[in-house]
C-alpha cells in the first residue's frame, strides 16, 4: 500500500510547488490517480469512482487534504506495521531456536529439560500474542485504506465545488454522484468501525484462552480431510547413518503414506509406502523424549515430537490412517470384484444376477450327483433338503427326522429357501448320497436289511435313520474299505471317483498350496488297513479326501484329536497344510475347534496366515477364529501377515478385528457385522471357491521354510 500511495503524495507536492506548470502537474496528478485505480482493481469503489477527475484542483486543499492526509497514512500507519513485522520475524526466529533446544534437552538432565521447556513455553506465548497483534494491524490497515483515500479525495472535491461557483453548470451533473459517494463513505466508515470492533473483540477473546500449542495441535488430524493430508507438522527424524543424527523435517500423512520434506518446496521423500503394512508404537528406551517408531516390513523410522500430546496425536493419526487405508482398499476390492472380470470372484462378475446363476448351477450339480436324485434315507424322488455336515440330500420328512437328532449329528438346510455360502456348495459337491450311503450302509447287504421306502411310515424311517447315523449299525469294518488303503498310499487320488465311477467331483483347493508327497506313500498296504480312525482322519485331512474323512468320522474319530508325534497338530491344521478350503469347511461343519492350537501355540489361523492361504484365513475368521494371542515366538496372525507383506490377509485380519470391536462397543444387542465387512468377506469367499488361482500370493520357498 505504501509503495502505491507514496508516488501520489510526491506528485501532489510537485504540483503545489510548480504553480506555473499547473496544467502539466495537474495532468500528472490525475494520471497518478489512475495508476492507483489500476492497483486497486479488487476495490471497485477506489478503482472506478475517481477516473473522472480532470484539472479541477485547488492547491491549498491539495496541500491540506491530499498530501498531508495520505502522507500521515503512509508515514505513521504503514511505519507501525513495518516495525511490528520486524518484531514478528525476530520472535519467530527465537521460537525456532527454543524448539531446537527443547528437543535437544537430554532426558537424564531434568534441570535442562525444565529450563528448555519453560523457555519454549514463554517464547511460544510471546510469539502467539505478537502474531495476533500483527494480524490485527494488517486487517485494520486494510480496512482503513478503503476510506482514508476516499475521504481525502471527497474533501478535495468539496473545496473545488466551493471555489468554482461560476462553474456550477459544469459540475451540476457531478452533484448526485458526489452525494452517492458521501453515502457510501458513511457506510464504509460504519462498516470499518464495526469490523475493527469485531476484530478487537476476537483479539481479546483469543488472548484469554490457553495458548497451549500441544492442545491445539493434538486435534489437527483428520482422516477425511478434503486435500488428503491427514496430519502434518515438524518432527525430528533419526538418521540411519552410524552417527544416528536427528534432523527436523516437515512430515505429513497423505495418500496412505508417511512422507517428509526438508524444505517446503522440496520433493516428497516416502518413509512408508503402504500404511496397511506398518505399525506404530511409542519408544521409552532411548535418551530423547517424546519418541515413537513407525515399523514397516523392511525398515523402521524413529521420530520425535515436540511434546507428549503431540506424540500421542501422531500415533493416533498413523493408526487412524492405517484403518482408513485398508477400509478404502476393501471398498475398492468390492467395486473391482463386482465390476472387473479380471478380479471377479465368479466367472462373470458384472452383476449379482450372474453370481445367482452360478449358485443355481452348482445347486443343479449337487442334485445331479450319483444318488442325489433320490432321498438318501428313503428313496423319495427330487429331494430339496440337505444335511450339510453329512453332505447328503433328503426329502422333507427325513429332513425333519434329521433335525430331531440335533445339530451335533445333522445340520439341516433347504436347497431352495436358505442362502448358501460358496464353500458350502463346493462341500456338497464333494460328497453326495452314493458316497455317504457307501459308508453308512456298507453292511446292509451282508445283514440282509431292507431300507425303508418313500411310502414307509414315519416311525420306520425314524428307526432306520437313528440306527444308521446315531447307533451306526450298518457300518462296514474300517479295514475292509479298499479306498482307505488307496488314500493313505496316494493322497492325491480322487477318492470320490474310486467310490463311484459316475460321481462328478470338483475338489477346489484354495489354490494357494501345492500338495507335498507324504513319507507314508511308500509304506506297506497293510499299514493303511491298520490305521486307527483318528489317524486316518489326520492323514485324509491333509490328503484333501472328504469321503475318507467322512468314513473316519463315522467310525468314531475324534475331530479335535491331536497327533503327539507331530507337534500336537489337529486334523484341521493338517487340512490347512493340504491347502484345501473344502476340507477345512467339512471339518468345521462337523464341530472342529477353529481355535485349537498345536504344541507351538499355533492355531489354524496362524498356519493359514504363514502359508498365505487367503481363502482359509477368510473362512476361519468367518467361523470365529481369534487372532489376539501369539504363538511361542510371540507372533500373532496380523504380525505374521504384515511381515510377509500379504496385503489381502492384512486387510482381512484388520477388518475382522475392527468389526469385532464394533460389535463389542454396541453391546449384546449390536448388529452381527458391518456391511463393508460382510461384503468383503462374501467376495473373498466367492473368489476362494471359484477363482482360487487369483489368491496365490506366497512363494513355495516360504511355505517350506515355515514347515
Amino acid at each position: 500500500m505504501a509503495v502505491t500511495v507514496d508516488p501520489l503524495v510526491k506528485l501532489c507536492s510537485g504540483m503545489i510547488e510548480a504553480g506555473k506548470a499547473y496544467v502539466s502537474a495537474n495532468k500528472l496528478f490525475v494520471n497518478g490517480i489512475r495508476d492507483l485505480s489500476q492497483q486497486c482493481k479488487k476495490d471497485e469503489m477506489i478503482s472506478v469512482r475517481f477516473s473522472w477527475i480532470q484539472n479541477k484542483i485547488l492547491f491549498d486543499q491539495a496541500q491540506r487534504s491530499v498530501k498531508q492526509q495520505l502522507h500521515n497514512f503512509v508515514k505513521e500507519d504503514v511505519r507501525k506495521f513495518k516495525e511490528t513485522k520486524k518484531q514478528f520475524d525476530r520472535m519467530r526466529e527465537d521460537m525456532e531456536i527454543a524448539q531446537v533446544k527443547n528437543a535437544q534437552a537430554p532426558r537424564n538432565k531434568p534441570h535442562e529439560v525444565e529450563e528448555a521447556t519453560g523457555t519454549l513455553s514463554i517464547t511460544r506465548k510471546c510469539f502467539r500474542h505478537l502474531a495476533l497483534d500483527y494480524v490485527l494491524q494488517i486487517n485494520v490497515l486494510q480496512a482503513k485504506k478503503k476510506f482514508e483515500i476516499l475521504d481525502a479525495m471527497l474533501s478535495f472535491m468539496h473545496a473545488q465545488y466551493s471555489l468554482f461557483q461560476q462553474g456550477y453548470n459544469l459540475l451540476d451533473e457531478i452533484d448526485p454522484y458526489m452525494k452517492k459517494l458521501a453515502a457510501e463513505l458513511d457506510q464504509l466508515v460504519i462498516d470499518s468501525a464495526m469490523e475493527k470492533r469485531d476484530m478487537e473483540h476476537k483479539h481479546a477473546t483469543i488472548q484469554q484462552r490457553d495458548f497451549s500449542y500441544d492442545d491445539s495441535k493434538a486435534e489437527l488430524f483428520n482422516v477425511d480431510a478434503p486435500n488428503g493430508v491427514v496430519m502434518e507438522g515438524y518432527l525430528f527424524k533419526r538418521a540411519s547413518n552410524a552417527f544416528k543424527t536427528w534432523n527436523r523435517r516437515w512430515f505429513s500423512i497423505q495418500n496412505s503414506q508417511l512422507v517428509y520434506q526438508k524444505k517446503l518446496k522440496d520433493s516428497l521423500t516416502v518413509v512408508v509406502e503402504d500404511l496397511r503394512l506398518c505399525s506404530v508404537k511409542p519408544c521409552e528406551d532411548i535418551e530423547r523424549r517424546f519418541c515413537f517408531e513407525v515399523v514397516s516390513p523392511n525398515k523402521s523410522c524413529m521420530l520425535q515430537a515436540e511434546s507428549e500430546k503431540l506424540r500421542l496425536a501422531w500415533i493416533q493419526a498413523v493408526q487412524a490412517s492405517i484403518a482408513s487405508a485398508y477400509r478404502e482398499t476393501t471398498d475398492l476390492t468390492v467395486k473391482q470384484m463386482t465390476a472387473s472380470p479380471s478380479v471377479s470372484s465368479i466367472d462373470s462378475a458384472s452383476e449379482p444376477r450372474e453370481r445367482s446363476v452360478r449358485g443355481e448351477t452348482i445347486l443343479h450339480r449337487i442334485q445331479c450327483l450319483p444318488g442325489n436324485e433320490y432321498c438318501c434315507d428313503c428313496g423319495q424322488a427330487d429331494p430339496h433338503w440337505a444335511s450339510i455336515n453329512l453332505g447328503i440330500l433328503l426329502c422333507i420328512e427325513c429332513s425333519g427326522i434329521h433335525r430331531s437328532l440335533g445339530v451335533h449329528c445333522s445340520k439341516v438346510r433347504s436347497l431352495m429357501l436358505d442362502s448358501w455360502e460358496p464353500e458350502l456348495l463346493k462341500l456338497m459337491c464333494e460328497l453326495g448320497n452314493s458316497v455317504i450311503n457307501h459308508i453308512y450302509e456298507g453292511a446292509c447287504e451282508a445283514q440282509g436289511l431292507k431300507k425303508p421306502g418313500p411310502s414307509s411310515s414315519r416311525q420306520e424311517k425314524e428307526a432306520w435313520i437313528k440306527s444308521k447315523y446315531v447307533e451306526k449299525k450298518f457300518l462296514k469294518k474300517l479295514g475292509a474299505t479298499e479306498v482307505l488303503v488307496s488314500v493313505v498310499l496316494n493322497p492325491s487320488c480322487n477318492s470320490a471317483a474310486s467310490l463311484s465311477a459316475e460321481c462328478e467331483v470338483s475338489e477346489d483347493s484354495s489354490g494357494e498350496a501345492e500338495m507335498e508327497p507324504e513319507t507314508e506313500t511308500q509304506s506297506d498296504p497293510e499299514d493303511g488297513r491298520e490305521l486307527h480312525p483318528g489317524a486316518l482322519l489326520y492323514k485324509a485331512s491333509q490328503a484333501r479326501n472328504l469321503p475318507v474323512m467322512a468314513e473316519a468320522l463315522a467310525h468314531g474319530a475324534d475331530i479335535n484329536s491331536v497327533n503327539d508325534e507331530d507337534d500336537r497338530k489337529s486334523p484341521l491344521i493338517q487340512a490347512v497344510f493340504g491347502g484345501s478350503l473344502i476340507a477345512c469347511e467339512f471339518l468345521l461343519q462337523n464341530a472342529a475347534d477353529v481355535n485349537q492350537r498345536d504344541a507351538r501355540g499355533r492355531g489354524p489361523l496362524h498356519h493359514a496366515t504363514y502359508l498365505g492361504h487367503t481363502g482359509q484365513v477368510c473362512l476361519f475368521l468367518k467361523r470365529g477364529a481369534t487372532q489376539n494371542d501369539g504363538d511361542e515366538d510371540g507372533q500373532d496372525p496380523l504380525s505374521i501377515a504384515v511381515q510377509a507383506a500379504n496385503a489381502d490377509i492384512v486387510t482381512l485380519l484388520r477388518l475382522a478385528k475392527m468389526n469385532e470391536e464394533m460389535r463389542e462397543s454396541e453391546g449384546p444387542f449390536g448388529q452381527p457385522g458391518d456391511t463393508t465387512y460382510l461384503d468383503i468377506f462374501r467376495e473373498f469367499s466367492h473368489m476362494a471357491s471359484h477363482n482360487p488361482e487369483k489368491l496365490k500370493r506366497r512363494s513355495v520357498h516360504f511355505r517350506h521354510s515355515f514347515r
